[in-house]
């Protein structure tokens, strides 16, 4: 399994595009591809990676925040441009389909109406189970201002966490248990924002749900600027856990089980 961080800033970040990570695998001899989370910055960092408008097989939206989903009009937008014609499942909690309808007619008036392939919407809810492009889904709820679904992602034996926003609840650290990946939000380093987490809680959190790896996006741009040799010692004097703040292109291929 492929993981790429396309971005890994927060919403007023100018040095790192908007947290969005793209998870790549082949199952029965397919490729197939989810992409986490469409913020503003995004699309153009998805086009740089990958150039074949029918790749993408869906997008999970953790909340509706824009620095989450407000790229996905410009992303619609040029998979028309581009000819796409198979159709693109969009997943996330309840309300999915109205708010990315709405937000594709706010940017672009009337042309959901022009496109050449479906966008087929899937609601999901903590609790629920799906099979969604070869990939076994579920969800919990963090803490965070507005009601964000953390993502369980598991494929060929592999399994991915991926927080969105917010501080881990008891409900997200049991969805991420055992994981070979956890990709948590981390605000600030070490003193909590409010419905938002750190670099402190995030490891705590790894270590709870047992997880293999840790990679720490979306941390505040002045914080990650000036605390960049604290984050890294953080991390690395984890005992028992690999855990990394990536940068915005980098791609992990999870080929083995860690420590």
């Amino acid at each position: 399994m492929r993981i790429t961080f396309l971005g890994v800033g927060e919403a007023c970040d100018s040095a790192h595009p908007n947290t969005s990570v793209l998870v790549e695998t082949v199952l029965s001899g397919r490729e197939r591809s989810v992409l986490c989370d469409c913020g503003f910055t995004v699309p153009h960092a998805y086009w740089k990676r990958v150039a074949d408008p029918e790749a993408l097989d869906a997008v999970w939206i953790s909340h509706f925040h824009g620095d989450h989903f407000m790229g996905l009009p410009l992303l619609l937008l040029r998979f028309w441009e581009m000819k796409r014609r198979r159709p693109l499942k969009i997943v996330g909690q309840s309300g999915i389909r109205d708010i990315a309808e709405q937000a594709l007619d706010f940017a672009y008036p009337g042309f959901g109406r022009k496109l050449t392939y479906a966008l087929e919407t899937v609601e999901m809810e903590p609790g629920s189970d799906e099979r969604i492009s070869g990939f076994d889904w579920r969800a919990a709820e963090s803490e965070h201002g507005r009601r964000n679904l953390s993502l369980r992602l598991e494929a060929g034996g592999w399994t991915v966490f991926y927080s969105g926003d917010g501080r881990p609840t008891a409900e997200t650290l049991r969805l991420a248990e055992g994981c070979d990946l956890m990709i948590h939000e981390a605000f600030h380093v070490r003193e909590p924002a409010e419905g938002h987490g750190t670099v402190a809680g995030s490891l705590d959190a790894a270590r709870s749900a047992r997880a293999r790896r840790l990679a720490v996006v979306h941390v505040q741009r002045d914080e990650r600027r000036e605390k960049t040799a604290e984050i890294h010692g953080m991390l690395k004097s984890a005992e028992g856990l690999w855990a990394f703040m990536p940068e915005g292109g980098e791609t992990l291929i999870l080929s083995s089980r860690a420590g």
